[in-house]
């Protein structure tokens, strides 16, 4: 649930840690998330980046939905899917990739992919998901988040063409246009709780396109 995102959870163990709770704390973020670079790019993160990924996916999720829910649920959201240790986790593991955009010394979005995790009875074992995509609002429409999900979806299609998932928002237009624009298309929806809201996804699908004999 972003600007462009699949699901927004790893199935994998996590533990807490302390993050911004709101928009106005997340303002102060950026200058903790510098690494560097000299010029924009994009790169294959590492375990090493755990601690500035959980930053920067807190921080790009509060400022495009924070708004829509109750303080203390946005913070218990934040704390146990964005724990620096769950990061870790999902960024040593073989199944799944990060990757990071850096620009003008900062960190500022990301996207994930890996295997399909959604709640659809035609999922297969095989079938890959994007599993977010966020940009920081400053660096929208760049046409950076565009080339960071063609990263996502090289990555995905390394070993030849498949079945793609991703789970969006059901009120982000924004985004089923953006992966419409890829062949994507709504066929399901599910419930995804936030503290104590709820929130409507939708599942949408690509099939593999194959070249003619």
């Amino acid at each position: 649930m972003s600007d462009a995102q699949g699901a927004r959870q790893f199935p994998i163990p996590h533990s807490p840690f302390p993050t911004c709770s709101n928009a106005a704390a997340c303002e102060k973020l950026p200058r903790r998330l510098a690494r560097g670079a000299r010029m924009t790019r994009i790169r294959r993160a590492t375990p090493d980046d755990a601690e500035a990924l959980s930053l920067l996916a807190a921080q790009t999720f509060t400022e495009t939905f924070g708004h829509l829910y109750p303080e203390e649920d946005l913070r218990g959201f934040l704390e146990e899917t964005y724990a620096v240790e769950r990061a870790r986790t999902v960024l040593a593991h073989p199944d799944y990739a990060i990757w990071l955009l850096e620009m003008d010394n900062l960190l500022v979005g990301h996207a994930a992919a890996g295997p399909c995790g959604l709640p659809h009875d035609q999922v297969r074992p095989g079938d890959g998901e994007l599993k977010r995509l966020y940009l920081l609002k400053d660096y929208q429409n760049s046409g950076w988040g565009s080339r960071l999900f063609e990263t996502a979806l090289q990555w995905l299609e390394r070993d030849g063409p498949r079945t793609l998932w991703i789970g969006v928002w059901s009120e982000n237009f924004g985004a089923q246009r953006f992966y419409a624009r890829y062949g994507f298309e709504k066929v399901g929806e599910y419930d995804f709780p936030v503290g104590k809201i709820v929130d409507r996804e939708y599942i949408l699908r690509r099939r593999p396109v194959r070249a003619a004999d």
